[in-house]
Order: C-alpha cells, then structure tokens, then sequence
C-alpha cells in the first residue's frame, strides 16, 4: 500500500468518480492498473490475482480482477454491478463506481454516477465512438456530472498511433456539441500495459497532457457544488431530554447547496417565517460558516415550529414551489410506468405521494431522438414525465442544483424505488 501520513487525512478532498465504457473496453483493467501503478493492493491480493492469471494460462496478471471479484463475474468474464472501490493518494481520497456497460444496466450507471465528479467513459481506440459511448455520454450529461475523461484505451493495439487518437477525439467533439457538457479532457492509455494511466508513456511522446492519475489528484472540483442557493433541509429536529439543555432546539442535516453562517437572516419553508441563524455546529465544534456538503447541526435565535422535510433558506433565493412539475426519469423496476400510476416520493428527507399525470415522450438513448410515439417505459428507458405531488414540493432545476432537483419514486407495496428523477 501506499505510505503517506494519516496527518490531515479526514481533512482531505474526496473525489467521486464513474467508469462506462462498451463490453470489453478495459474498465475493470483500468481500475486495476490505476490501484496497481499507484501502490494502492496489499501484496496478498497481488498473489491471489497472479495465482489466477497463470491458472487461466494468461501471459500477464490480469488487473481486472481487483475489481471484478464476483465468481460469477470472473467466469463470465464480465462485470455485472455497480462494484465501488476506495482508495486514497497523498492529494485525494476516491471513490471509484464501475459501472457495467451492457444496455440493459442503464439504472446500474444511474446509480453509480448520480453523486460522481468525474466520469471516465472509456473509448475502444479500433472501434472508436460506439452506440454505448453516446449513451453513456448522454447519462453523463443527463446526470450534469461536471467533469468527463474521456479515455481512450488499447492505444497498444494501434502501435500508439497519433492519428488513430486524433480521429476519435474529432468523433467525440461531434458527439459533445449536441449534449451538455461543461469540461473534458482526453487521453490515450493503454490500461494493460499502464501507458499514461499512472506513469507517462514512453511509447506516447507526441501525447504532451497529463497522466490520468494526474488529472484526477488535481482536476479542479471544489466549485463543482452550488454555493449561491442556500438550501438546508431539515433532517432531524434535536430536543434533548435533560434539565441542563431544556431550551435547546437544534436542527439538524446535511447542507444541500450554498454557504450558511451565524447572523445571516433566513427563511423556513413551508410555514415562510423569517428568522436569524444564532449558532451551527459540527461535531462538538462551534464553527463560523458551513457549506454543502457539510453535516450540521444550527440553531436559530426564535422558536419556530420546524419538522423533518422542512427547508431553511435565504430570505431573498427562494426555491421553486409546486405540486406540479416535469421529471426525466431513468425507470429502474420490472413493472412498466402507466400514466396515472401513484408512487411515493423522496425529495431531499421529504416524503410525499404522487401520481403520473403524463408520459411525455422516451428518449432514444442510442440516438438521442425523442420518441413522443412509443410511452411504454419498461426498466432502464429514460422518460420525461409530468407529475402531480399531495403536498407542495421546493426544489431548485436539476441543472441548478443536483441535490433539490434530484427525486426517487418508490413502489409503495413492495418498498422498492422504482425510477431516479431529475427535475426539469
């Protein structure tokens, strides 16, 4: 493993990234290459995945088998979850969601890139941009995950040819220019032999960026959150039960967006009464300002009748109020989406019921068409759908803010959360 001081550790920058790419793509191996190169596996698991490449008659220790570390998967050779690995460099903490890049896992990247910084979409350098690439480029975009790498991996199988490189990032600008999506960056890799994943190629010099793991230990993420909604669902009121805190009236939860601080005037939703933040704590620790995605504990300078679902904000930036509105959906159940069925809701801590009032239309997830035709939603299509909620719903556009403008649906029978939602 890797030996850095432990000094500063909690305090580190943690960077949440997705791997999609087509079947065979090299995601698993480029995870492996990426811990391996990086000193991040203790020497046993290296044993135990060169007893299994050389059992398997392989020529190399085979990488992806630091991720792929399900029987099943091994023996079919492909990855079937969402796998998260977590590892940490003497810069960043990460967490890695790998992603399987079958069609018929779509609510499998969904979920493993609904919270992601980065996403690596890895890009076969022989087959170039593929119907799972524009996929996989449209959730990216859907889910506003701010950064994309675009790897472009086997460069090995091409002799390192510049023009190959330069061919598929032409095709993947083409791509972009139709989809929303703020940064990227590419690189050419080979993930088996580690060219530029780690460590520079020497087999790349006319390759003059930086390395993967370089790009991930300084991409720039810390205005990735909105800082200028503030947004504060209340997630727990505190009342503790002892005569030397009586008074105490503490609310508790995790900061959405924007910059909180003691003294600032605010807002509570939905009773709308104004009132001034006194203290925010967090942990034991009385501190003068709190962010997203901060874990808090304030208090305000009046009693105010406060429950769990409410929401605190500024005076003057007042979220949308409706009961009413439109969500792309990824449908994530078995059991089609009807129009009229009725669901429950989870917004921020807030539950809530709903019906479907409108199929708008499915999207064409391989062309990007949308089909206003076809509204039969069956699991992992992706739908814009109306709905109406039993009670009045704040929330911000997801494109404004991930955290309020993000829904699930739940099955209310069975429990199960049958779609992921974005607000539109």
């Amino acid at each position: 493993m890797s030996d850095f001081s432990s000094e500063g550790y909690l305090n580190m920058e943690l960077l949440r990234f997705t791997t999609a790419g087509s079947v065979d793509d090299g995601k698993s191996t480029l995870i492996g290459r990426l811990l391996f190169d990086s000193k991040q596996i203790f020497e046993d698991q290296l044993e135990a995945i060169t007893r299994t490449s050389t059992q398997k008659g392989y020529e190399h220790v085979d990488l992806s088998l630091l991720v792929d570390g399900l029987k099943a998967e091994r023996e079919q050779g492909i990855t079937i979850d969402v796998a998260y690995r977590y590892f940490a460099t003497p810069k960043r903490k990460f967490i890695i969601a790998d992603t399987p890049g079958h069609i018929q896992y779509t609510r499998n990247m969904v979920t493993g890139a609904s919270t992601a910084n980065v996403a690596l979409i890895l890009v076969d350098a022989r087959k170039g941009v593929l119907e799972q690439t524009i996929r996989h480029s449209f959730i990216a975009s859907l889910l506003q995950i701010p950064h994309l790498i675009i790897c472009i991996n086997k460069m090995d199988l091409v002799d390192y040819d510049e023009t190959v490189y330069n061919k598929v990032v032409e095709e993947f600008r083409h791509l972009s220019s139709k989809l929303d999506i703020k940064d990227i960056h590419f690189v050419p890799i080979s993930a088996l032999k580690g060219d530029n994943v780690v460590d520079k190629s020497k087999n790349m010099s006319w390759y003059q960026g930086a390395t993967l793991m370089y790009l991930l230990e300084n991409i720039h993420i810390s205005s990735d959150e909105n800082h200028i909604d503030c947004r504060f669902p209340v997630q727990y009121v505190i009342r503790p039960q002892q005569t030397e805190y009586h008074d105490f009236r503490g609310y508790a939860g995790q900061i959405s967006s924007g910059i909180f601080k003691p003294g600032d005037k605010v807002k509570i939703l939905p009773s709308g009464i104004s009132a001034e933040i006194k203290t925010i704590q967090l942990s034991d620790e009385m501190i003068e300002e709190a962010y997203a995605p901060m874990s808090v504990t304030m208090t305000l300078d009046r009693d105010v009748d406060i429950s769990r679902g409410d929401m605190i904000v500024r005076e003057n930036n007042i979220p949308n109020m409706s009961q009413e509105f439109d969500v792309m959906i990824c449908w994530m159940n078995t059991e089609k989406l009807h129009a009229g069925g009725k669901y429950g809701l989870r917004h921020t801590v807030k539950d809530a019921r709903c019906v479907i009032k409108e199929i708008r239309y499915k999207v064409d997830i391989n062309t990007l068409h949308r089909n206003e035709i076809d509204k039969e939603i069956g699991m992992n299509d992706i739908a814009r759908i109306s709905i109406k909620t039993t009670v009045p719903i704040y929330f911000d556009s997801y494109r404004k803010n991930r955290h309020t403008g993000s829904i699930i649906l739940i099955d209310e029978a069975t429990n199960e959360t049958v779609a992921a939602g974005m607000i539109v």
